[in-house]
């Protein structure tokens, strides 16, 4: 049997990736299409959407009996009532379980919004449910204005990160949109806003996340030795892979739909999907280094 501290990064993996994925999706949807293709998109997109939310909010149930297991002696406690309303009640993890299983009850609660509004309001519910991450970790180790000020980095990174990664879903089908005639030309203008809001997600990810190493460790991880930086540097080499694909997505690939578009899509939705994987990656990088000791 696998130890509960797996268990939970398991979890938190699968937990922060629908998250992510659904801000992402959602935000893209609700904020940057034309009206005309929301409705097309959200369909192509079948249940991702609401199986995303059910599953933010599936883990966070099954974290709260984890997190007692590894609090406390061992799988026995994870169904211990004692043990449970402890951890629920008398503790900052517990705290936190609360906020984000309100926030999970939001957001699927979100889902029963008019269709015209429905994915603004599952963005607005999934920004709120990834801003509660920011209530464990070392976010959350600070001391006043430095809590204040890690909690706030560590939001906008995830919401950037979040914009970046789940954008790429939407993304891929309002590709396959430009070969649609009627829906040519707003599939163009939905992908110059991807373009344009797309810069400033990565210069966000990027600058928060130095900003967020440096916080916590006081300089660059270069002690290879220690897991917790070792897996961050993975982490940052990810994202650096990412920004470069982007970059020649847009710069270099994007240029040439006009002379070869077959080619040049094809070589845009490749380079997506790596950028996608790059992004679990680094997700599931972050939910096992986030509880382990900087140094």
């Amino acid at each position: 049997m696998i130890a509960p501290t797996t268990a939970i990064e398991i979890c938190r993996f699968l937990h922060d990736s629908a998250l992510l994925v659904l801000w992402g999706t959602a935000a893209f949807i609700g904020f940057l299409l034309p009206r005309s293709l929301q409705a097309e998109t959200v369909s192509r997109l079948s249940s991702l959407p609401v199986g995303a939310a059910v599953l933010s909010l599936a883990t966070t149930v099954v974290t709260l009996p984890l997190q007692a297991a590894s609090i406390g002696s061992g799988w026995g406690d994870a169904v211990d009532w004692e043990t449970l309303g402890a951890v629920l009640f008398d503790s900052s993890v517990g705290a936190a379980w609360q906020a984000q299983a309100a926030a999970g009850v939001a957001l699927l609660l979100a889902f029963a919004v008019g269709r015209k509004h429905r994915m603004a309001a599952v963005a607005v519910c999934a920004a709120m449910a990834i801003a509660t991450l920011s209530l464990t970790g070392h976010a959350s180790m600070g001391e006043g204005w430095q809590r204040i000020a890690q909690r706030s980095n560590d939001i906008v990174h995830l919401l950037s990160g979040g914009a970046w990664l789940g954008a790429l879903l939407p993304f891929l089908v309002v590709m396959k949109m430009l070969d649609v005639a009627e829906l040519h030309g707003p599939a163009q203008l939905a992908l110059r806003r991807f373009s344009t809001a797309g810069h400033g997600a990565v210069v966000l990810v990027v600058a928060t996340g130095v900003v967020n190493s440096w916080m916590v460790l006081g300089r660059w991880p270069t002690d290879w030795s220690a897991p917790y930086q070792l897996m961050l540097s993975l982490k940052i080499a990810a994202v650096m892979v990412m920004t470069g694909l982007a970059v020649v997505n847009r710069y270099v690939f994007v240029p040439i739909i006009a002379r070869n578009p077959a080619t040049a899509i094809r070589a845009i939705r490749l380079a997506s999907v790596v950028e996608i994987l790059l992004g679990l990656a680094a997700v599931g990088l972050v939910a096992v280094f986030g509880t382990l000791d900087p140094f």
